[in-house]
């Protein structure tokens, strides 16, 4: 079989339409060249796997990266769950000498021109997005200008873009499990139904109910039924569950306060577990059943991923972190 031509110089010079004369001065970071077609060779490079004998990683803008976090989720209850990932990718990237420039973002109004002029703004060869999900236009430019783009806390069920995310699935299945093993044959989850992450959260459940025979699942959708409505609806009697489980330790805290701050005319043995654990979870009486989520290894995680798609690699990975139980006191056995 013959072997596969090695990238050179020429190469990039004539994918970017470029003298050769201007790719070797970029590469050896000489002056005279703009950033951008610094970057541009650079990248190009990398895309080819060309090994340049200048080591220009430190010098060059390639080693710039802007992470995006969605304003309201880090100005809300879910404050400590993007404080956590920030501080796991800034730790990150000052270990790998990456420049890292972390912007909120109203997620309402996120745009590909928006990512582009943050992007540009920050100098940028690779975006962190945190809690935004990827679309067709962006990853199609990130493939045409080989800036790469990584989901933090977010999944691509299409596989076409690198992602870290908890392992929502198996922290589903670990926490109706938990349920189950305590008695529990009839129990409901309350769901979110959008992003990728959350409903790998509802299969989890229903694997687990499906694993058990005997046991019946109900899923409720906080776009159908508001929490405070569940509340009144499990008071009343509406839902034959004895047990709760919650996408989200936020929608659990609202239901546990009001279910044991007030008159618990449910069951005495209703139980309520959560996910995340944050922190509004440890301040709860009685302390909330939560599945943890290591919030600072998804950053370090994603920032990972990102510096090796800067250095060269193309293949798109789904990185997991692993969960954990937090036993609490809201399971009860039956």
């Amino acid at each position: 079989m013959a072997q596969q031509k090695r990238a050179n110089q020429t190469d990039i010079a004539e994918r970017l339409g470029v003298s050769v004369s201007t790719v070797s001065r970029a590469l050896a970071n000489e002056i005279g060249i703009s950033d951008a077609v610094r970057r541009d060779v650079q990248r190009m490079a990398r895309t080819l796997g060309y090994k340049s004998k200048h080591n220009t990683s430190a010098a060059s803008g390639d080693k710039r990266a802007v992470a995006l976090v969605p304003l309201g989720s880090a100005t809300s209850g879910l404050a400590g769950f993007y404080f956590g990932i920030v501080e796991g990718m800034r730790a990150q990237a000052a270990d790998a000498g990456m420049m890292l420039d972390v912007r909120l973002v109203n997620e309402s109004t996120v745009t590909l021109d928006m990512i582009k002029r943050q992007a540009a703004q920050s100098d940028a060869g690779g975006v962190l997005l945190a809690g935004i999900d990827a679309w067709d236009e962006l990853l199609a430019w990130s493939a045409e200008t080989a800036v790469p783009v990584v989901l933090v806390n977010g999944s691509d069920p299409q596989m076409r873009v690198s992602s870290v995310s908890p392992a929502n699935f198996y922290g589903a299945f670990m926490a109706t499990q938990r349920l189950i093993d305590a008695g529990h044959t009839r129990i409901m989850h309350y769901a979110q139904k959008h992003r990728p992450t959350l409903l790998l959260r509802q299969r989890g459940f229903q694997a687990a109910i499906a694993a058990n025979p005997g046991t019946v699942g109900t899923v409720v959708y906080n776009a159908d039924v508001q929490s405070q409505q569940l509340l009144a609806d499990l008071l009343a009697g509406k839902h034959d569950v004895t047990a709760l489980f919650s996408w989200n330790d936020i929608a659990a805290v609202e239901i546990l306060e009001s279910l044991y701050g007030g008159d618990k005319s449910i069951s005495p043995d209703f139980s309520i577990i959560g996910f995340d654990d944050l922190p509004i979870a440890a301040m709860t009486t009685p302390r909330l059943s939560t599945i943890r989520v290591d919030r600072e290894a998804i950053g370090r995680g994603a920032v990972r991923l990102l510096q090796q798609h800067m250095d060269g690699e193309t293949a798109p990975q789904q990185l997991e972190i692993g969960v954990t139980m937090v036993p609490g006191e809201t399971v009860f056995s039956i």
